[in-house]
């Protein structure tokens, strides 16, 4: 077996009690979480940050940790939040006023300082990390898993008791043979986030401005889907004043390999370049400039790991109060689409908070195994909720927790006693639904 380089003085180890995949805000919870339960626990992110979503990815708006005019999800992700906000000189919305639109409880937070802090969080709570790296193999072992690891000077071999799959693609669980439902049709678009700046909006003739934009269409300078999630009707002025943050969608590819992935950079970048050049040849818009543009596409959808137990939209929108339920979630069935005016939303009825349960977290017939984040065990409607940042992190958190009592007990995940679980989530400042409820 081939010892790790140290990439953190000694600690970083050959063996490990928990090895999580991906640094998005399921992973690097879990990952935190873990830590702090007292387990051995290295990171490993294929990019240079973590964050995922929020910092790569460009939403920097995680949410939703509040319904109906109480805190539903807390935890190491709320922490992280609350800390940015904190420390960036934000401030939070009224979360005892039930608002007219879900968005108005986001929490936009400042994305170099969360950037910042994540590295902190995880640090000072005793993870190893490791960037650039990716697995490549995965197979049972005699004590728990063996992984080889593909990082810039090539390829390495750990051990490992308990795996959490945080990389919202089942990257890590398809390496270990778990069961993958892919959805029907088409994958939800992407999102490339970016933000301009150089115009004043009240001074601008959208009405001439779209009536432009279908000409660039007609002429292929630009598409539908550029200016907005409505191709039927694209709004440029829509895109603008949103100074063109989470305003656009960009076709799905199969992101969760590096083929598909790549397509989807090219194009969501693209986008912004086709967008860029339009605009600068319009009236009032010639000073218009870039003045950030994500690292990375967001991915709403890929694959979704078969579980113990799948989460359905019906579950999702009725609360179902599952009996192994370990935390909650909180949004409105938020799937895009490719056509027409690409959003089917439908909200949660007044009191509806749904639960996620253990079962949603463990892929069927692997042991010592565990999953969080967009990827749980859930059909496409459920899964457009599940999938946003807070419900991530909780999912992380949860994931987490059993993967340190696994990896201390020798017990598999599913085999855990739920009371232990729960009560060492309350300890770290989870919310936990009481006996599903």
């Amino acid at each position: 077996m081939n010892k790790l380089a140290p990439t953190q003085g000694d600690r970083v180890r050959p063996f490990y009690d928990v090895l999580v995949a991906g640094g998005g805000p399921a992973g690097l919870v879990a990952a935190i979480q873990s830590a702090r339960a007292g387990a051995r626990t290295l990171l490993v992110e294929r990019g240079s940050m973590l964050g995922g979503t929020t910092t790569a990815g460009g939403v920097n708006f995680p949410g939703l940790f509040h319904a109906w005019g109480r805190q539903v999800i807390r935890g190491y992700g709320w922490q992280l939040v609350a800390r940015c906000m904190e420390e960036s000189g934000g401030s939070l919305p009224d979360f005892s006023v039930i608002p007219e639109r879900h968005w108005h409880h986001q929490v936009q937070v400042d994305r170099a300082v969360y950037t910042l802090l994540c590295d902190e969080f995880v640090t000072d709570a005793g993870v190893d990390i490791r960037f650039h790296t990716m697995p490549a193999k995965v197979e049972p072992g005699a004590a728990g898993w063996q992984v080889t690891l593909c990082g810039k000077s090539g390829l390495e071999t750990l051990r490992a008791r308990v795996l959490v799959d945080g990389t919202g693609d089942a990257n890590l669980a398809t390496l270990a043979g778990a069961h993958l439902r892919e959805p029907a049709g088409e994958r939800q678009p992407g999102t490339q986030v970016c933000r301009v700046s150089g115009y004043d909006v009240a001074a601008l003739d959208l009405d001439t401005l779209n009536r432009a934009f279908a000409e660039a269409c007609e002429s292929g300078a630009v598409r539908p889907h550029d200016a907005g999630w409505n191709v039927e009707h694209p709004n440029v002025g829509s895109w603008l004043k949103k100074h063109g943050e989470n305003a656009n969608h960009i076709p799905a590819n199969d992101a969760r390999d590096s083929v598909g992935r790549s397509r989807m950079e090219l194009e969501g970048r693209a986008a912004i370049l086709r967008m860029y050049r339009f605009l600068r040849q319009q009236p009032g818009l010639k000073q218009l400039r870039i003045e950030y543009l994500a690292p990375e596409c967001g991915v709403r959808e890929t694959v979704t790991v078969g579980g113990d137990a799948t989460v359905t939209g019906d579950d999702y929108l009725s609360g179902r109060a599952w009996s192994d339920a370990l935390c909650y979630s909180f949004y409105p069935i938020d799937l895009h689409l490719p056509d027409g005016a690409g959003l089917d939303k439908r909200t949660l009825a007044p009191g509806v908070v749904p639960t996620v349960p253990r079962g949603a977290l463990l892929p069927q017939g692997l042991k010592f195994m565990a999953v969080a984040g967009r990827c749980l065990s859930s059909d496409r409607v459920a899964n457009s909720a599940l999938r946003v940042q807070a419900t991530a992190m909780a999912t992380g958190q949860a994931a987490g927790a059993m993967a340190a009592l696994a990896a201390r007990s020798g017990t598999d995940l599913r085999d855990l006693d739920l009371t232990a679980i729960r009560q060492l989530l309350a300890a770290h400042d989870a919310i936990v639904p009481s006996k599903g409820e």
